[in-house]
């Protein structure tokens, strides 16, 4: 399928990427909390039932959806009569409490106008880096898709520490449309997609595909401006590339525009995926897990991993962190930058005994790969 095809003035062109996601049978929508709550007046229902709006229609055609929903914090400022996003953990988290039962009560209500049914998930960073946790949210996502329920995620911001945080709901969006392979990725915000600037200061220019990581090269992105989410468009624009290079197609939109972007997709900014979507132990690989330290490697080596070839001593230059065998580490090149990640098979302590040489030169049984190629994941460079 050719998926760059041609536009046609005030929209994005009709292509491959933009018609996977206009007929994509699973898909996940994002919504920020810009878009749903202020910061004087809380969860604004008028904006949340136009999302509703959209999201009902999609399903009504036959789509199966899974909502990530910030805005619990945003929600709770006005009820604890707070005029802005706390900055410590423990109002963050006593706002998200009081916050999480409106918005979950507001989406029970709204969902009802269509009879559908509501269920609420919430995660933090541990149930999709622990393996065990990750298969159980699976389990969890596909019955309750399979009884016909709309899963409403949100990070559960009352007990995430900063330890164990996504970070922003962009994050997470992208691992649960691989956790529950999604056909397409949706992120909503307040801003109409992604622009070569800020387009506060004018003179920039929307850009309407992304299909590789030169168009996108040079960028400078901002934060959002509302003081009530974590991410803006810096989160959204990694979120998209994690999820496109795991082979999901995504599309960035306003949410006013959330109609369009469930509908004919023509909106917007759309990211081509990746030709291979990637395993879940790949993508868990990949995305999901946290690096525990980095091996420095020469340009060859670099070149050989990107190839999907195992890492030998004789190609590293130095290491960082304390890691052990079995352990996840980054796998960075000459100038520093992550080229791939993958489960070493040495202690921190060992390794630098065997930097830089040949697998003859060490003893008998030191002779294996650092990095198996199974073990793997090239990054997009």
């Amino acid at each position: 399928m050719d998926r760059r095809g041609s536009g046609r003035p005030g929209a994005g062109p009709v292509n491959g990427t933009r018609q996977e996601i206009a007929e994509a049978r699973r898909l996940v929508v994002k919504v920020g909390s810009s878009a749903l709550t202020t910061a004087g007046s809380g969860l604004d229902v008028a904006r949340l039932d136009a999302l509703v709006d959209a999201i009902a229609d999609r399903a009504r055609r036959g789509a199966q959806i899974v909502l990530v929903s910030s805005g619990a914090i945003g929600a709770g400022l006005a009820p604890l009569e707070l005029g802005k996003r706390p900055r410590d953990l423990a109002t963050q988290q006593a706002a998200a409490s009081v916050g999480q039962l409106a918005l979950a009560h507001a989406y029970a209500e709204s969902f009802g106008r269509y009879a559908l049914t509501v269920g609420q998930v919430l995660l933090t960073s541990d149930d999709v880096v622990r393996r065990s946790h990750y298969r159980n949210a699976q389990r969890t996502f596909s019955r309750l898709l399979a009884l016909g329920a709309v899963p409403v995620v949100n990070e559960n911001d009352t007990v995430a520490t900063q330890e164990i945080r996504f970070g922003d709901n962009d994050r997470l969006a992208a691992l649960v449309a691989h956790l529950i392979g999604a056909d397409a990725l949706v992120l909503l915000s307040d801003v109409d997609g992604l622009y070569d600037g800020d387009p506060r200061a004018g003179a920039t220019r929307r850009i309407a595909e992304v299909h590789s990581e030169s168009d996108v090269d040079g960028i400078s992105v901002g934060m959002s401006s509302s003081g009530l989410g974590t991410g803006g468009m810096v989160s959204k624009l990694a979120a998209a590339r994690t999820a496109a290079g795991a082979g999901i197609p995504v599309l960035l939109a306003a949410a006013a525009n959330a109609a369009d972007a469930l509908g004919t997709a023509e909106v917007g900014t759309a990211f081509t995926p990746a030709d291979t979507r990637l395993s879940a132990r790949r993508f868990w690989l990949g995305y999901a897990t946290d690096a525990t330290g980095k091996l420095r490697l020469d340009e060859g080596a670099v070149q050989a991993i990107l190839r999907r070839r195992s890492l030998l001593s004789a190609g590293i230059t130095g290491l960082d962190g304390d890691f052990q065998a079995g352990d996840v580490v980054d796998l960075v090149d000459p100038a520093d930058l992550p080229v791939a990640r993958g489960v070493v098979a040495f202690d921190a302590a060992e390794l630098p005994a065997l930097i830089g040489r040949s697998s003859h030169e060490l003893p008998v049984e030191q002779r294996r790969e650092v990095v198996h190629a199974d073990d793997l994941v090239p990054l997009r460079r």
